[in-house]
């Protein structure tokens, strides 16, 4: 069978599978099952072209490192083909943890497993089908190989993951201000001491790249309406559990049903095969497929969250850099108690506060490194005469408060 496929991608154009090992791995049912996982969650409700996948992605990302290789390969660095076959399946299945609807239900369908935890186990389940084939990928993965600037190419601030997603996620959003020069990064990209770092004639382009990120955080990712629907949709699946919990019946795919009947957190769901089995017979549909199903349900927080995340009705979100004022919070939740006719515990699923975070570059372990004409190296922020780079390293926290739209 002929293996050495290209892909019509409209972000590069054509991508080649570079080896029989790839090929095989994106046929695995494992990593198919990101074609029903959407890359962006519930942003399509705002940006209706956000449909793109983590299949998309994923095969975005392997492009990217093929050009990082050859980068690296032509100034000198000594990289084996098993080396490029092994980060090149790190990059691949970097995300195949990920959850349905990927961050979104993070640590909702599974309490205190991250989507890198579910990554790993899934590629050591993969290396024993593969008969080993994997072995040097998931320590490239794990950052325990021998070549660290491999692992930074997978994962660090200036991996081709981030690089993919922005321009991938902007091109499909249609936000050109996440719009970044990956060709011009790629180009520029060394080894100094077996840490990745950028020549200083592309510390523009770093500079770009950390703006865009910044601002496709705000724009797109951290954008209001994004987190009204991700934030119902997180209620829905809370509120399913508690009544799947209880003992009554739900209807849903055996899969989804799995996990809410069962209370399961990192220690319980490593301990059984099962349950990483099912989890990676997951995706969108079947969270989608509940939701449309429990908009009929007897339970009235339920079927009303569920019909008004299908209709679009969706909460409305108040953004602040101060904490909410307890005693509006309490109005509103006094309100939307009186207004259904249900108990206060039951509105806190519809007026509620959380926090976010926009944090585009951390300083420090895995900072971005610019190679300097005289042969130093430098920290981005301490090389770039952009004084708004440190800025960026702050951590920006702002407050949201959530409640129905006709409660005021």
């Amino acid at each position: 069978m002929n293996k050495k496929k290209i892909i019509n991608d409209p972000v590069y154009g054509f991508i080649s599978i570079p080896s029989d090992l790839v090929f095989d791995l994106i046929e695995h049912p494992y990593f198919q099952r990101l074609r029903y996982i959407k890359q962006l969650g519930m942003t399509h409700l705002v940006y209706p072209g956000a449909l793109h996948t983590r299949f998309h992605h994923a095969l975005g990302a392997l492009h990217l490192m093929s050009l990082a290789v050859e980068t690296l390969r032509y100034k000198g660095q000594i990289i084996t083909e098993a080396e490029e076959e092994a980060v090149s399946v790190a990059i691949l299945l970097h995300d195949i943890g990920h959850g349905p609807f990927s961050h979104a239900l993070e640590q909702i369908i599974v309490d205190g497993v991250w989507h890198e935890d579910i990554s790993k186990l899934l590629m050591n389940e993969l290396n024993k089908q593969f008969d080993g084939r994997l072995t040097m990928a998931i320590e490239i993965f794990n950052g325990t190989y021998s070549k660290n600037f491999l692992h930074q190419l997978v994962s660090s601030q200036l991996d081709m993951d981030r690089m993919d997603y922005l321009n991938r996620d902007s091109f499909f959003t249609g936000v050109s201000e996440g719009v970044i020069s990956s060709d011009r990064i790629i180009k520029m990209l060394n080894v100094v001491d077996d840490h990745v770092v950028v020549e200083e004639k592309g510390i523009y382009s770093i500079e770009k790249f950390l703006i865009a990120r910044r601002l496709m955080y705000w724009q797109v990712y951290l954008h209001k309406t994004v987190i009204a629907a991700e934030m119902q949709l997180t209620k829905i699946l809370k509120r399913a559990r508690e009544i799947a919990l209880k003992g009554d019946e739900l209807n849903c795919t055996p899969a989804l049903n799995h996990f809410l009947i069962n209370s399961i957190n990192s220690e319980v769901f490593m301990l059984e095969d099962k349950n990483l089995e099912t989890f990676a017979g997951l995706d969108d549909t079947d969270i989608m497929a509940a939701v449309k199903v429990w908009g009929n349900s007897q339970d009235f927080v339920l079927s009303k969250l569920c019909h008004d995340l299908v209709r679009r009705n969706l909460y409305h979100v108040d953004i602040t850099s101060e904490l909410p004022d307890k005693n509006l919070v309490n109005e509103l939740t006094e309100k939307a108690a009186i207004k259904f006719g249900i108990s206060g515990v039951e509105a806190s699923y519809f007026v509620f506060t959380d926090v976010v975070r926009n944090n585009a570059y951390k300083t420090g372990d895995g900072s971005i490194l610019i190679l300097m004409k005289n042969g130093t190296v430098k920290d981005i922020t301490a090389a770039s005469d952009n004084s708004n780079l440190e800025a960026l390293a702050k951590t920006v926290k702002k407050y949201i408060l959530c409640y129905p739209k006709d409660l005021v």
